[in-house]
């Protein structure tokens, strides 16, 4: 479905001497150098550029959430998709903040919106059915809601966009995480599971409980699109199939949190090149997600102690995407400002 390669490292060298020729000690802007060598390779120049950064934020519901996983009812996911389009959401403040375009993508809410120039209705249906007894799509609807999260990418490059993150809003949507997580790494199910949108601890205690009775249920192996048609959300797989063509395009991929980071999962199952595209931007504080990162070999920019979704945590790292692409562009090397390398460094120049 996609065709994705892995970034040329043939230019790493030349992009790491530049690096290591500006005004400071080797290493000592710490991860802002390896963003910086990660732009440069995804566009293949010593001069990478950031166009039209954009936020995609797709929303959608879990029939799971008919089990009592979330402490908030699910009619919340429509109205915090109405926030959104209102301008009043954390993503909305932040996007704003730090010059992002938002679009947000109607992937399957169960209640009715309007139609609005920031919404784009993909809607699969009136959210998943309920995994606990049948899998949450077919396997034709997660390759359809696959292929329309990757034509959302398709126009913003169109447009010019280069960078793109992505959000989610879906009552019962970290239940969904946590079981793509679970099949995906095998780490137990109860690392995965954590307080979503608050639960307390008797609440941890029945999401889990419904949770491995599902797992119980469905037999999936190890196939990611299996996996993703048992009990993903239809958000979830069009943030897939959106990371999948931002990689094939040769984008950067802005990494959220846990619910971002359960698609990619998927996403790095049918295509392990695509990590080669991504930025882990924040570790949310729900639980799995640490170990979720270090399973796909990534470190986050950011550790806040945020577990909002929205696409927050990737907007909020993005000044420091660009403080790396700053650094690497407008930086003097010791040769144009003049200043004296390490003696051991001067003696191999």
């Amino acid at each position: 479905m996609f065709h994705i390669e892995s970034t040329d490292k043939r230019l790493a060298q030349a992009l790491q001497r530049k690096i290591d020729q500006k005004t400071k000690p080797p290493g000592a802007l710490g991860s802002l150098e390896q963003v910086a060598l990660k732009l440069g390779l995804i566009q293949q120049s010593l001069i990478p550029v950031l166009n039209a950064p954009c936020m995609l934020v797709f929303a959608g519901d879990h029939g799971i959430a008919a089990e009592g996983v979330s402490p908030y009812p699910q009619e919340v996911t429509q109205q915090m998709v109405m926030n959104f389009l209102n301008g009043g959401a954390a993503i909305n403040v932040f996007c704003r903040q730090n010059g992002m375009d938002l679009r947000v993508i109607n992937a399957g809410v169960a209640e009715p919106l309007p139609d609005h120039p920031l919404l784009a209705d993909q809607s699969m249906g009136r959210g998943t059915c309920n995994f606990l007894n049948t899998p949450a799509m077919t396997a034709e609807q997660a390759r359809e809601a696959i292929q329309r999260g990757a034509d959302q990418v398709e126009q913003l490059a169109q447009q010019g966009c280069n960078v793109i993150g992505f959000g989610e809003m879906g009552i019962g949507n970290t239940s969904s995480a946590a079981m793509l997580m679970h099949h995906m790494t095998g780490i137990a199910l109860a690392e995965c599971v954590g307080r979503g949108t608050g639960l307390d601890e008797k609440g941890i205690l029945k999401k889990l409980a419904v949770l491995q009775q599902a797992a119980n249920h469905h037999n999936t192996g190890h196939n990611p699109m299996a996996i993703l048609a048992t009990f993903g959300g239809f958000e979830i797989a069009m943030i897939c199939g959106a990371m999948l063509k931002a990689a094939e395009l040769r984008m950067l991929v802005l990494v959220d949190g846990f619910i971002a980071s359960s698609a990619l999962l998927i996403a790095h199952g049918l295509y392990p090149e695509i990590l080669d595209y991504c930025i882990a931007c924040h570790q949310s504080d729900e639980q799995g997600h640490r170990k979720l990162l270090d399973y796909l070999g990534l470190e986050p920019l950011l550790r806040l102690n945020m577990r909002l979704g929205e696409g927050s945590g990737a907007a909020v790292a993005y000044p420091l995407i660009c403080s790396s692409l700053a650094f690497l562009n407008e930086m003097s090397s010791f040769e144009e400002a003049a200043v004296s390398q390490r003696k051991n460094e001067a003696d191999q120049a």
